[in-house]
């Protein structure tokens, strides 16, 4: 049995290749926009942890209590705030990144990158995807929080040999929970899009359409959630190492700049100083993260393509790209093999 995951793996790289050379400036940056959202730094969420008294002593909370800081009113606003900005910044990043999944999979079908144009076209159905990785989410830490509330309110009152039972019950669980769930979140990603943008339909009726072909080529599938796996892997680290790599070389133009900097914070004036190494951090910082979305182009290019040769020859209704398969697969010409 021939599995695509295997034989696509040469062919992607000749696909990504007819689309990024000769190089064009103007393609790069646009990609490396979409890339950054689409691959870019994602947003996570860190719970309050919270100490256990475990002991009766002056001053300290009962058995079992939590000890609260009493930071006061106007605190616990100024908290409330932050944590509120930083979710509505992940959740609109993740809005714009859904909607880019979209402008990244019209650019790489077409080889035409405009993501004004993508974007008018396609941000009601980046919008439902962008509410079913919101459901799938609330679903994980729903569970989460589950769980951890159910330690909370019981923690001094179960046994350690059956906290420890427990804890040995739900760990396998938990690892099967998030790899389907990542499995879910990923095939929506590389095969759903594909076809929702191929029916123009929402997520759950490309669901619909990807689900028989799981069921009957399900080795097909299998084989390439493992290869496409560790091809993130290296393609991971390849893009830190050059963006590391890029980032030392950045240091020398950005180190003369610190120097003066420094200069001013010593020399001149203390706020002109902090201010001017603030401004100089922000710029190092956006320079480099400028240089992880063009890094990252050929990577994200090449492991979408990837995606888009096994979804087609697994099922040749859903091939996105079928110029592209047929020339990189088509035999020679008489004319240049007889040359």
């Amino acid at each position: 049995m021939v599995l695509y995951a295997l034989d696509d793996i040469d062919d992607a790289i000749d696909v990504t290749r007819g689309l990024l050379t000769p190089v064009d400036r103007t393609v790069w940056v646009k990609l490396a926009v979409v890339a950054f959202f689409i691959g870019g730094p994602g947003a996570g969420f860190n719970g309050f942890q919270y100490t256990f008294g475990g002991n009766g002593g002056t001053g300290g909370p009962p058995p079992g209590g939590v000890v609260t800081p009493d930071l006061g009113f106007p605190v616990w606003a100024l908290i409330a705030a932050i944590v509120g900005v930083v979710l509505l910044i992940a959740l609109a990043f993740a809005l714009v990144g859904s909607i880019m999944e979209f402008v990244f999979v019209e650019s790489l079908r077409s080889e035409e990158v405009t993501i004004r144009r993508y974007w008018g076209r396609r941000w009601r159905q980046g919008v439902r995807l962008f509410g079913f990785r919101v459901l799938i989410g609330f679903v994980v830490l729903g569970t989460a929080a589950l769980t951890a509330g159910f330690g909370v309110l019981f923690f001094d009152r179960i046994d350690p040999g059956a906290v420890a039972a427990l804890v040995l019950v739900l760990l396998p669980v938990f690892l099967v929970l998030a790899l389907v769930v990542g499995l879910v979140n990923g095939f929506t990603t590389v095969f759903v899009v594909p076809l929702m943008i191929l029916e123009d339909c929402g997520v759950l009726a490309g669901w619909r359409r990807l689900w028989p072909t799981v069921t009957a080529h399900w080795e097909q599938y299998l084989a390439y959630a493992v290869v496409s796996f560790f091809l993130s892997i290296v393609g991971g680290v390849l893009v830190a190492i050059a963006v590391g790599v890029l980032a030392l070389l950045l240091l020398v133009p950005f180190g003369v700049l610190f120097g003066i900097a420094v200069a001013l914070l010593v020399f001149v004036s203390e706020p002109v100083g902090i201010g001017a190494l603030v401004v100089v951090g922000v710029l190092f910082g956006l320079a480099v993260l400028a240089v992880a979305a063009l890094v990252q182009v050929p990577v994200q290019a090449y492991l979408r393509y990837y995606a888009l040769l096994v979804l087609g020859d697994v099922d040749p209704e859903f091939d996105l790209i079928p110029d592209q398969r047929a020339a990189v697969r088509e035999p020679p010409s008489e004319s240049a093999s007889s040359g």
